[in-house]
């Protein structure tokens, strides 16, 4: 019997092939470390090849009616939707999260692809008449060219479908380079986008590391990159791209805070915070990794750790409340930085080292943990642990809690808990991150808006999805015309002022 794990092929104008590659990269189940796939360092060859055929296939999708590229997506959502509970089991397996998590991953991407099926009212120019005498002048939204994108394992489904489907419609042709460690579930999703009519070199796939990056960002034929993922690698991305003349947008590390006045809902204020800090496992750019008690809510911090105790650790697909790490290096740093918040003087209120699931015992468990009186210079908090771990925080007043939050140099997320308008608006106001959760932990804007996380957090002007991405993949070509009766050959006289 063949044990040999499955290869993860590329796709190349249309055409599912092998590597020929001579590196491989093991895929693992992070509640079993089974090897489940490999999947290849993409060749030179191949990446070039990938460029070439996107290249080619532009000059025909960027002249394809915008209805027909609309339906496309009106298909292949609905493909998705018929598919949902094998893409949450594919995902699951591969990285770790509940089904009931892996399901959210998949539906927020599909949302997207939702959008983009509306194309037609998104990609629109203006017109003015008569700017001059016979003069008219319009704007009109073209693409730019090959875009490519590059993804990160914690949300394998729903980052891909934030970047090639409203790429695509726009009239890009697209590179998508997902994750070494988890790229199962998007290769599923890219089998359904042909199936849903996106033709042969508009929609191709690269695997690999570093090398494959930064072929991506060399490369003069594409014009776009998109990238989520690691501070450290968003920097490598927008430096290399940018240098090379390429529209970069980079969506990267989080410090989220989570503000809780004296004033809030109780049972519901801490009942979102643990689900905020602890799904997938923290294993999420927008998790709630610090909550600041301000005033009497200080008291709150016994029932903080009750609820918390009370999440059920277990392998993703047993649909608990918290799956594993995504690997045994990830483990290795949150019990590290766990460690560090202890010997700087942190007191541990929830120890989830140690964890052990039963059935289960080379899982990479982590459960909720929770670190008390952390302050600003300890590495929990300058660091992004990417962990069920939550750093508990004071503040006397408001004013001092977003102080704390304004100092810290990332602003991709922020909330605040209270029943109170005015403490609400002056947050609102006052705060400097991009997304403002008001009594809701995880305020991750829907595809008609765009996401706007900000400072540390993203570099480029403009968001994945919705109102910006339209904007990121679209060049705007401004169009002044004037035409003259067929019998005015009289009285037209020649000018070169500016006027």
């Amino acid at each position: 019997m063949n044990t040999e794990p499955r290869s993860v092929q590329q796709l190349i104008n249309g055409e599912f092939t092998e590597s020929n590659t001579t590196e491989w990269i093991d895929i693992t189940n992070p509640a079993t470390q089974e090897v489940i796939a490999k999947v290849p360092q993409s060749t030179p060859e191949e990446i070039e090849q990938a460029i070439k055929t996107a290249t080619e296939a532009f000059q025909s999708w960027r002249v394809t009616p915008i209805s027909k590229r609309a339906r496309v997506f009106l298909k292949y959502q609905q493909l998705i939707r018929e598919n949902m509970d094998e893409l949450a089991a594919l995902l699951t397996e591969e990285q770790g999260k509940t089904l009931a998590d892996a399901r959210g991953d998949v539906f927020r991407g599909l949302e997207v692809v939702e959008h983009a099926s509306g194309i037609g009212n998104l990609q629109q120019g203006g017109y003015i008449e008569n700017v001059a005498s016979s003069v008219d002048m319009y704007t009109v939204q073209q693409p730019i060219g090959v875009c490519a994108g590059i993804t990160p394992f914690n949300f394998p489904a729903m980052i891909p479908l934030w970047m090639f489907p409203m790429a695509i419609a726009t009239g890009n042709t697209f590179i998508l380079k997902p994750s070494e460690q988890n790229p199962i579930v998007t290769m599923r999703l890219v089998e359904l986008a042909l199936e849903a009519g996106i033709p042969k070199g508009v929609l191709n796939v690269v695997h690999g590391g570093k090398d494959t990056v930064d072929a991506l960002c060399d490369h003069p034929d594409i014009k776009a990159i998109s990238f989520v993922g690691s501070t450290a690698v968003g920097k490598h991305v927008y430096d290399r791209a940018g240098q090379a003349g390429k529209r970069v947008q980079c969506m990267m590390g989080a410090k989220n805070h989570a503000v809780i006045m004296p004033d809030a809902n109780k049972e519901q204020s801490l009942n979102q915070l643990a689900g905020a800090a602890f799904g997938a496992a923290g294993q999420r750019c927008m998790a709630l990794s610090v909550v600041v008690l301000v005033g009497e809510s200080k008291q709150w911090v016994d029932e903080i750790v009750e609820k918390s105790a009370q999440l059920v650790v277990s392998a993703g697909k047993d649909d608990k409340d918290l799956g594993p790490l995504i690997s045994k290096q990830a483990k290795a740093r949150v019990e590290r930085l766990i460690q560090a918040g202890i010997d700087e003087g942190a007191t541990i209120k929830l120890d989830g080292r140690g964890c052990q699931v039963e059935g289960y015992e080379e899982g990479n468990f982590v459960g909720p943990t929770i670190l008390d009186n952390v302050t600003t210079d300890m590495s929990c908090y300058t660091e992004e642990i990417f962990g069920p771990v939550l750093c508990i925080m004071y503040a006397d007043t408001l004013e001092e809690a977003i102080k704390i939050i304004n100092t810290n140099p990332n602003g991709n997320g922020t909330a605040i808990f209270t029943q109170s308008g005015a403490h609400a608006h002056k947050f609102q106001q006052d705060i400097d991150v991009g997304q403002v959760g008001i009594n809701l932990p995880i305020p991750v804007p829907l595809p008609m808006f765009s996401f706007t996380g900000s400072r540390a957090s993203k570099l480029g002007d403009l968001g994945p999805y919705g109102k910006q991405a339209v904007q990121f993949y679209t060049q705007t070509k401004t169009v002044i015309s004037r035409w003259f009766d067929e019998d005015a050959s009289e009285g037209v006289n020649t000018t070169i002022s500016m006027k």
